[in-house]
């Protein structure tokens, strides 16, 4: 996952000669960032999502819905990328819209991300011991409650807890060793990638020609539409990076580039797994797939059938499903503990989420803080948690929109601001990205799309985590004035 040789680049260390003022430790290189990015937005998604796309799109349709789909967030992205090497400062979107917005809109824009990363990683406390009940069937016993019809198993809340103080206690020990272990299971993901989309390719031994896969799906464009919709979300995750990124040992234009480049990277991957399971399994296989199990994996043990049936493949598929949760978890937690962090740092959360570990420069409080409730989310079991995901994908799309909109103040109101990575097309590229996140913000709403948030559960979560974030803004941050901090304190020109 390097993006080249990281020591013919000066480091941001030696060039500012001294540490920023809170002493976070800028030890990401680029294999780092690309990892982190990347592993984000591939999560356990591709693993359970796949055969839907199929079904509903049919293999063309899927195909250009992921394409389309996946260039939209690369628009976001660029936005993302020229703010990130301009103001590589903790937070990233705090950052941006405190200095184009004022402290109000970036309490805001932040409260919202970090109501979207609490949800995904909330989500991933669940997503593992669902990936290991599939892998070992029956696992999962000592019933506990029940939550709107689904019943909590004792195991399967173990499992989930002991992931969640697993991926903390790594978080704890600091960003750098988070970011290693992201690495090294990012390389799995992408050698088990590689082995299903060879195995689809060419379907060594495998009894019969390969399955007629559908192009287009009966349901045509709609089904198009369907997948589309499903995309932005799938892409959350990239956003980590400009998170960290005073943690980030690298050239401000690198930054931006690299974010770019994880986005383009996460199309591929999805437009591959897409092509992959289209053609290793036929329409009646991907119902039954979609319906009750894994329809990636299944799509490897079908495409590998003819070399040890496939049960090989099939672990391996399992196994990379379980280290897209941990790559997806682990950088929601970077991503997430620093957004809290610049809240507290800037006065608008209590200075507890503020304080750094003397020895590793790491925002321990909120890491601590993120990890308590992926903990506590497996109590509350499978049903319960997709609520909370779904509307913790509207504020993600929030802060996306007033990115876009900081970024278009920023590009008005600063056109002298050094942008050692610049968005081709200049303001077209924000209006373009605010277009899309107001576009993607409607999906939400009830009547426009499936993908509406339901009612009472899911604008229960909104509501109220709104309500809170109104009470802590009035009691913490009223008398608080965010200083804006300039953009050269955090990285070299």
């Amino acid at each position: 996952m390097s993006a080249g040789p990281e020591s013919s680049e000066p480091s941001a260390e030696s060039a500012l000669g001294a540490s920023t003022p809170h002493a976070l430790r800028r030890v990401l290189v680029a294999r780092h960032v690309l990892a982190l990015c990347f592993g984000a937005m591939i999560g356990w998604s591709w693993v359970v999502l796949a055969g839907s796309w199929v079904l509903e799109a049919g293999l063309a349709g899927a195909t250009l819905a992921l394409l389309v789909g996946g260039l939209g967030i690369v628009v976001i992205g660029l936005t993302y990328a020229e703010l990130a090497a301009a103001i590589p400062l903790v937070g990233g979107e705090h950052a941006y819209s405190l200095r184009a917005l004022g402290p109000t809109a970036s309490f805001v824009c932040t409260w919202a991300i970090v109501f979207g990363y609490l949800a995904v990683v909330a989500f991933e406390a669940v997503a593992l011991p669902t990936a290991v009940e599939y892998l070992i069937p029956g696992f999962s016993v000592g019933p506990l409650w029940t939550i709107a019809g689904w019943q909590v198993e004792a195991t399967w809340v173990l499992v989930g807890v002991l992931g969640a103080v697993a991926m903390t206690w790594i978080n704890v020990r600091g960003v750098q060793v988070a970011a290693e272990v992201q690495t090294w299971v990012v390389r799995l993901l992408v050698v088990s990638g590689a082995v299903l989309l060879v195995g689809a390719l060419l379907r060594p031994g495998a009894s019969g020609p390969a399955p007629q896969f559908e192009v287009w799906s009966a349901s045509g464009w709609g089904g198009v539409v369907s997948v589309l919709v499903m995309v932005p979300f799938m892409f959350v995750g990239f956003d980590v990076l400009p998170q960290a990124a005073e943690e980030v040992n690298l050239p401000p234009r690198r930054i931006g580039t690299l974010l770019v480049a994880s986005v383009l990277l996460a199309v591929l991957w999805y437009v591959c797994i897409g092509l992959a399971v289209g053609t290793s399994l036929d329409r009646a296989a991907l119902e039954v797939s979609s319906s009750s199990g894994l329809p990636t994996v299944d799509a490897a043990g079908a495409a590998w059938a003819g070399i040890a049936g496939g049960g090989w493949a099939v672990v391996l598929l399992v196994v990379a499903g379980i280290a897209g949760v941990l790559t997806s978890w682990n950088a929601f937690l970077v991503g997430g503990s620093r957004a809290v962090f610049a809240l507290a740092e800037s006065g608008q959360l209590p200075a507890w989420f503020a304080r750094l570990d003397e020895r590793t420069g790491t925002p321990v409080n909120a890491v601590v803080f993120l990890g308590a409730f992926s903990a506590l989310a497996p109590l509350f079991g499978r049903p319960a948690l997709l609520w909370l995901v779904n509307a913790g994908g509207f504020g993600i799309v929030v802060a996306y929109a007033m990115v876009a909109i900081s970024f278009l103040v920023l590009r008005w109101r600063e056109p002298a601001l050094e942008r050692p990575f610049r968005a081709p097309t200049g303001s077209f590229v924000g209006w373009l990205a605010l277009a899309l996140s107001l576009g993607i913000m409607l999906l939400y709403l009830p009547g426009i799309s499936p993908a509406a948030l339901a009612w009472p559960a899911e604008w229960a979560l909104v509501l109220g985590w709104t309500l809170l974030g109104v009470v802590l803004y009035l009691v913490q941050a009223r008398g608080a004035s965010p200083a804006v901090r300039a953009p050269d304190a955090g990285a070299p020109r």
